[in-house]
């Protein structure tokens, strides 16, 4: 008999997230929300007089922050409550409600930027340096960074007004793969199964090889009888780039993307050019992957399969707490307190339920909890780990909010899964030296490489092609289906290796990665993952001093740029060592794994 999902109602308050401390009861959200309409159209008074002085300018800033205060707790309680039941009516309607509301707020309070930019150099340097406005340097500073790219105010509104349209390709990707694309079904033990966009990777886990290989051909099918509209899409997604670099004065689509960040394009090239020269260790673990399954040849459809067995175990969500915990003791004091406090009192919402958002996530609001979402399986032990994945987004986000005023707390994506992954490494380290048995010593070591696998090597070759197709439009070359295949074709060669069996349809894959439609995102998992494995190795082999080099990272928030975060904990993104390292890593462990099975 299967079991059936419960409700929300038939599981115990213990082990849902306390929203209380954002609001008491839903009158108190109610409250807030009319207070929100009443308030915001006031922020119109400050309009056309933000050049006038360094008071109106301060005035302006903190009315407009007063209004984003509320606004995000209203967000952030609104958002959990649509997750934790997306069936439920009344979630959705305050949900869209405060949507609408947020779109009007937006749109009375959008000439603050702008003003800020027309304000003259000599003027502004003048208010900066009037110590009204000390707690407002920082971010007036990096807004100032954006008048050379700012058009005049009918310009961005002509802009404003037409993103829809520009953006357009997006849309039809998705409507494409989401709704029309067909792909059909497989027999597997006898029972049909849906092929479709999610339950793909779901046959290329199975063991059963000849299933990987019809489910591979048969996706790939469905991109064949689309590629021509798909690569239509993706042409007119890069070209979108481009226009609005151009337009922007940016050099380049690359240049632009990295701006906001300030980060140079020699983080990006680096990346690439590490990971370029240690492609013969990608192409050594896939040898290992052919020896161990026994395989002729390996395809791609061979490479998400184990090659060891799930560990069995029973966890439950305290004896998570507990093991993370226990594998979080390097990071002191006030990190284990506050994050086993805030575990145990209802920062997180445990188990699955009835309308619930799948997957996992952190969300915080400055000043709140940061919540965390879970759908926790006792006999899933890779929830242990995505526990103390979220936990790093939480801890990273209540250190900033402790040590950071409103408008620098907020940390930037590239930062964003940094403390998250170092957490991970953290707890590989700490249950690699407790265990004693081999399958489990062999699983934890498979699961890193893996980690590594697919979010250093693959992201990153990822990043590459976005670069390149990016360039030749920007040189006036042509995007055809053909040039996207071939461009994907060659990064195939060079990332698989020469050993790898390549199948045709695998050129398609360009087609059908989301983020290609969105560019210039993908290298910051990358980056991520070589920081985080950087950081860890220095909290694990360091002492007070790296460990408190650590804390300063979660602690500074978004005050500096990521680069200078970074820098300031002990890594330098801009060279190659924290690539290295991590390939080193990655390296070290095939061996192991190789030890272990010869053992």
């Amino acid at each position: 008999m299967t079991p059936t999902i419960p409700t929300r109602c038939e599981i115990p308050e213990s082990d849902t997230w306390d929203l209380t401390k954002l609001f008491s009861k839903e009158e108190e959200y109610r409250d807030a929300l009319v207070g929100l309409k009443e308030l915001y159209p006031k922020i119109a008074q400050y309009k056309t007089r933000l050049g006038e002085s360094a008071k109106t300018l301060f005035e302006c800033l903190e009315f407009e922050k007063s209004l984003d205060q509320i606004a995000e707790r209203l967000a952030h309680y609104a958002s959990l409550k649509y997750a934790e039941d997306s069936s439920d009516n009344d979630n959705l309607s305050r949900r869209a409600e405060l949507t609408n509301l947020l779109t009007k707020v937006s749109e009375v309070a959008s000439y603050i930027n702008p003003e800020i930019q027309q304000i003259p150099d000599e003027t502004f340097e003048r208010f900066l340096a009037d110590p009204i406005l000390g707690d407002w340097k920082t971010s007036l500073t990096k807004l100032r960074r954006y008048k050379p790219h700012t058009l005049s105010e009918r310009e961005e509104r002509l802009l404003t007004l037409s993103a829809p349209i520009i953006q357009g390709h997006s849309d039809t990707f998705s409507q494409l793969t989401n709704v029309d694309m067909k792909f059909g079904s497989l027999i597997e033990e006898d029972q049909e199964r849906a092929l479709s966009l999610s339950s793909y990777f779901s046959f290329l886990h199975k063991k059963d090889r000849d299933l990987r290989r019809r489910a591979f051909h048969q996706f790939y099918a469905e991109f064949d009888d689309h590629k021509y509209t798909l690569a239509s899409a993706l042409s007119s997604s890069v070209r979108a780039d481009v226009f609005s670099a151009k337009i922007r004065n940016h050099p380049s689509a690359r240049e632009a993307s990295l701006f906001s960040d300030n980060l140079p394009v020699a983080v990006y090239d680096n990346l690439i050019a590490t990971v370029r020269k240690n492609l013969p260790v990608l192409h050594d673990y896939y040898q290992l992957r052919k020896e161990i399954l026994e395989l002729d040849e390996i395809h791609q459809y061979d490479t998400f399969v184990p090659m060891v067995p799930v560990v069995r175990t029973n966890t439950t969500f305290d004896d998570a707490i507990d093991i993370v915990l226990k594998a979080l003791k390097p990071l002191g004091e006030e990190y284990l307190q506050t994050l086993g406090y805030g575990l145990r009192s209802r920062w997180v919402d445990r188990y699955e339920t009835k309308g619930k958002r799948s997957g996992a996530f952190a969300s915080s609001s400055y000043g709140n909890p940061p919540y965390i979402l879970m759908n926790y399986k006792a006999d899933v032990f890779s929830d242990v780990f995505t526990l103390a994945h979220e936990s790093g987004h939480s801890m990273h986000s209540w250190f900033a909010q402790k040590h950071q005023i409103f408008q620098d707390y907020g940390y930037p994506i590239f930062l964003a899964e940094v403390a998250s992954t170092f957490n991970e490494e953290l707890l590989t380290h700490f249950l690699l030296e407790h265990a004693d048995e081999v399958q489990m010593r062999a699983y934890l070591i498979d699961r890193q490489i893996e980690d590594i696998r697919q979010t250093l090597f693959r992201q990153t070759m990822f990043a590459e092609f976005e670069k390149e197709v990016h360039e030749i439009e920007e040189n006036g070359g042509p995007l055809t289906l053909e040039v996207f295949k071939n461009v994907y074709r060659s990064l195939l060669d060079a990332y698989f290796g020469p050993r790898f069996a390549i199948d045709d349809q695998l050129n398609l894959e360009c087609l059908r990665i989301p983020h290609f439609y969105s560019a210039f995102y993908v290298y910051k998992y990358a980056t991520g993952i070589s920081a985080a494995i950087s950081l860890a190795d220095r909290v694990l082999n360091g002492g007070s001093e790296e460990l408190e080099a650590y804390l300063g990272f979660l602690k500074a928030g978004g005050y500096r740029f990521p680069i200078d975060t970074l820098r300031a904990a002990g890594v330098d993104m801009l060279s190659p060592e924290p690539i290295e390292k991590a390939m080193n890593l990655f390296q070290r462990r095939i061996v192991q794994l190789r030890e272990l099975r010869l053992n």
